[in-house]
């Protein structure tokens, strides 16, 4: 086993590196405390595989990053959400980091990004600075651990990519203090039908089965025998731990074993940001949506163009009716070559004549492999090429509008359906209020209706359309209402002496927030806006207002529908 590791881990390196070790880079921990990690290179998201390793903080913000290897700094970004503040370094390797959530920079990057962002009188910025204008050594302070952007809470999220693709890979491979001698945890197998022809313990559905085991070693409990007759291919729900860390993180690698020959080898060692969706084909997406809990295929749907696939034989699929006895073995691992088995038989039974799932004759078919449009009575749908992972049968149905809608509720096949990319609906509205139309949106209402999610709309010929990423029911709604400005009890001749900062809660009904544009003393003043909590922040610069002196503060903000609210109050600071 030791010696299986060793390989294992020697191939890894050799993947990357082609074992040139003019090559090679060593990087160091990006933080100066004890490196503990909640979150590992792939890991499975929300339409999305987690692009580096989530470092803990202990909790706070605050604490010193520094750059991982000699290099420069090639960008800033600040936005109110992905990685908040980030920063990205360049090194000679042929390799860059990254560095996000963060809460502030060094003195000298930030005076740098805050006169940009006067300069272009906008929070939000993405920077190149010159290659010789921030030139750092391996060890050198670059910034502090923060929790802006999308962060869940304080952490650094840190990223190791390719600088010519910009493709991340896994950083795991470069040994910088994480530690993990825990091998994988199974959980479930779920065996599917893989078109209506399939039976799985004689029926046309998924089979799911709690797998007992442990260390590595885990097996089908008795009372649980598998036959398949037709195609079926098989999914696992598995976890990773590391040392000293209770988060679940993803396993690396997943390699399906059918009577002792490979027939997909699953391996995360990198992947493009234009394919990270496509993890919406990878997992069960179903039972992501139903439990919130991620089955990962050892087999792949027709348009699943993930490049982390190898030793592919007829895309994991295997067709069982031939009355034999069969031994699945599905084997995982972690980065650092821990590896868990799952071991089971199969009996494979002949086929009958007959069909267990009857064809829908009655719904649509939409292929996989082109654009689809439909048409019914004051809607129309078109899902683009490259949308579906597999070819559907259809389904549309209507239901009468509620109380404030301005439409018939559409039901557009179902919420379980995942999509590559985003489908376009026009919905002709029952009325429409007199000049009122730029107001109305398309919105994606909750199963239950009662809550509205918008999208981005337009008003043209009659219909509302939008672009939607996700099936489910759509109407149309309208708004009309001002976003809210909550000063939290600032207000005109506020005495702010002393104080180092002003805070603005801001938020909408329906559309939500487009824009906002403060000023102090009739000039453009820097508010970060923390979107997680809709507050707007001003840090009092002397450089940039007199101190004890009486101040104007205006701010506009405007939502997506056009409505606007404008505060304007005096002050003191």
């Amino acid at each position: 086993m030791i010696f299986s590791r060793f390989l294992i881990t020697s191939l890894l390196i050799f993947s990357i590196f082609n074992d040139d070790s003019k090559d090679r880079i060593t990087f160091i921990s990006p933080v100066k405390i004890p490196l503990a990690l909640s979150a590992t290179f792939g890991e499975l998201r929300s339409d999305h595989y987690h692009s580096g390793l989530d470092i803990k903080t202990q909790g706070v913000t605050g604490k010193e990053v520094v750059a991982a290897a000699d290099g420069y700094v090639y960008r800033i970004s600040i936005s109110p959400g992905g990685f908040g503040r980030a920063l990205y370094l360049r090194h000679p390797s042929g390799y860059s980091t990254v560095y996000g959530h963060l809460d502030r920079f060094i003195p000298e990057i930030e005076d740098y990004i805050i006169q940009q962002q006067y300069e272009k009188k906008s929070f939000t910025v993405t920077i190149f600075p010159p290659k010789d204008k921030f030139v750092l050594k391996q060890g050198d302070l670059i910034a502090f651990s923060g929790n802006s952007g999308s962060s869940g809470g304080p952490h650094l999220h840190y990223e190791i990519r390719k600088s010519d693709s910009e493709n991340p890979i896994n950083p795991l491979h470069f040994e910088f203090g994480a530690s993990d001698d825990i091998k994988p945890i199974i959980e479930r197998l779920v065996v599917y039908p893989i078109n209506r022809y399939s039976l799985i313990n004689g029926e046309n559905k998924p089979r799911k089965i709690n797998v007992a085991g442990g260390n590595g070693n885990y097996y089908v409990p008795s009372g649980n025998d598998i036959t398949i007759s037709g195609l079926a291919g098989f999914g696992i729900k598995s976890y990773d731990l590391l040392n000293d860390s209770y988060n679940k993180c993803s396993v690396y690698s997943i390699e399906l074993k059918i009577d002792s020959i490979t027939h997909l080898r699953y391996v995360m060692d990198e992947f493009s940001f234009n394919d990270s969706k496509y993890i919406n084909s990878h997992i069960d997406y179903e039972t992501y949506v139903k439990e919130n809990s991620f089955i990962e295929r050892a087999y792949i749907l027709p348009n699943d163009k993930l490049n982390v696939y190898s030793d592919v034989i007829n895309r994991g699929i295997f067709n069982f009716s031939d009355g034999r006895k069969h031994h699945i073995e599905i084997i995982l691992s972690d980065a650092h070559g821990n590896i868990s088995s799952l071991v089971f038989g199969v009996q494979g039974m002949r086929s009958g004549e007959n069909i267990i799932a009857p064809e829908e004759n009655n719904k649509l078919k939409m292929p996989y492999n082109r654009s689809n449009r439909f048409r019914a009575e004051n809607v129309t749908i078109s899902i683009p090429a490259g949308s579906l992972y597999d070819t559907i049968a259809f389904e549309y149905t209507k239901e009468a509008g509620l109380a404030g809608m301005y439409s018939d509720i559409h039901n557009v096949h179902n919420i379980y359906t995942p999509l590559h990319k985003p489908f376009t609906i026009s919905i002709k509205p029952s009325f429409i209020p007199e000049g009122r139309e730029s107001k109305l949106l398309v919105v994606q209402l909750s199963k239950d209706l009662s809550k509205k999610s918008p999208l981005n709309s337009t008003w043209a010929e009659g219909y509302v359309t939008a672009e939607s990423p996700v099936f489910g029911k759509f109407c149309i709604s309208i708004d009309t209402i001002p976003p809210s400005i909550n000063t939290n009890g600032f207000g005109p001749g506020s005495d702010l002496t002393g104080r180092s900062e002003l805070r603005i809660r801001i938020t909408d009904d329906l559309s939500g927030i487009k824009t906002y544009e403060p000023s102090i003393d009739g000039k453009w003043a820097l508010f970060d806006y923390d979107q997680k909590n809709n507050v707007l922040i001003y840090k009092f610069d002397p450089k940039r207002i007199e101190r004890n002196s009486d101040h104007l503060l205006e701010l506009r903000v405007t939502d997506n529908r056009g409505n606007q609210n404008v505060y304007a109050g005096g002050f003191r600071w």
